[in-house]
């Protein structure tokens, strides 16, 4: 169960959004990314304006076909790329709170501290923590309105992903190239699952941490930077633990290890651990890391049993993945 924030890009999609219960997504790699990222159960809020609106469940998900001629939403033009995108990634809400408030409010502190150090939104969600899902719950009044109903019974279709030494091309918004993006919904979602978390703890030296303590978030800006997964006690006393994960498609380098010491310097002693993962290690970073006795863990992601010159699901590459020492 989780609690994001779903950037609308104009007044007249809100009201959509809205008036109907639904969000929609583009037919780009971010829009894919978004869709994936939240699934049935989860709980979300539009943000536009600056401001946070209504608090809803997801209890559906559907990738339309043929959706640029399907509205509720218009086709989109942004200003900056001169591309028009449409919306083929739907999540049906249940309404369950109305509010109009203000990022202002510490109560979204975690969020604003995101859009504030990335200058502004250029992200199409943020993912806000269980204390402020919490607060969003006793915020407004119980949502009692009528919704319309609009019809979007086209066929649907399940996002795939191709790797790129693969020799076919992509096609949006049905198939798109394996990136970063999409590695880290995968390896946040995997660590979600208590078990998953309690084996990774196992894996990096934290036995002494239980997975049931903790909650696993997405991507965390920083004044240096922006932390990948940033892990930490959802309901902390008088001190936070906190742990940071850095992650690579391909093979980690020096380079990494420099990042994350600076997000863990920035985070000072409440980060008790810095985790990089990739495909590989190069061996100068390696033979740093046992010089040094850095408080940082390297590990190895991989897709068991996967051919690279296969498509594949989003759900068929997270049962597949597996992070192990290197």
């Amino acid at each position: 169960m989780n609690y994001f924030l779903i950037s609308v890009s104009n007044r007249q999609n809100l009201d959509l959004c809205i008036k109907y219960a639904r969000a929609g997504f583009t037919n780009s790699i971010n829009g894919a990314w978004t869709f994936l990222e939240v699934n049935n159960g989860d709980y979300i809020s539009f943000l536009y304006g600056a401001q946070v609106f209504n608090l809803y469940e997801v209890v559906e998900k559907k990738a339309i076909k043929n959706a640029e001629n399907i509205g509720p939403w218009p086709p989109v033009t942004f200003s900056m790329s001169r591309r028009t995108y449409y919306f083929p990634f739907r999540v049906y809400l249940k309404p369950l709170r109305e509010f109009t408030e203000p990022m202002v409010r510490s109560e979204f502190s975690y969020v604003a501290e995101n859009l504030l150090l990335r200058g502004g939104y250029r992200r199409t969600h943020f993912q806000a923590d269980r204390t402020t899902l919490q607060v969003v719950s006793q915020m407004g009044n119980i949502y009692n309105k009528p919704i319309d109903f609009f019809r979007d019974n086209s066929q649907t279709f399940e996002v795939l992903f191709i790797f790129k030494n693969n020799k076919n091309k992509d096609s949006p918004p049905e198939i798109f190239f394996f990136q970063e993006i999409i590695l880290h919904s995968l390896i946040r979602q995997h660590l979600s699952i208590p078990q998953n978390l309690q084996d990774f703890f196992g894996k990096i030296g934290l036995n002494n941490l239980c997975s049931k303590d903790f909650e696993v978030l997405g991507e965390k800006a920083l004044p240096e930077g922006h932390v990948d997964i940033l892990i930490k006690e959802h309901s902390p006393r008088g001190h936070c633990k906190k742990i940071i994960i850095e992650i690579k498609t391909g093979k980690l380098q020096k380079k990494d290890l420099t990042q994350i010491k600076k997000y863990m310097d920035e985070l000072g002693e409440e980060c008790i651990k810095g985790v990089l993962i990739g495909k590989d290690a190069s061996r100068i970073l390696l033979k740093l890391l046992n010089k040094n006795k850095e408080n940082i863990t390297c590990l190895k992601y991989s897709f068991e049993g996967l051919d690279n010159n296969k498509n594949y699901s989003f759900e068929k590459l997270k049962s597949c993945l597996t992070i192990t020492q290197l």
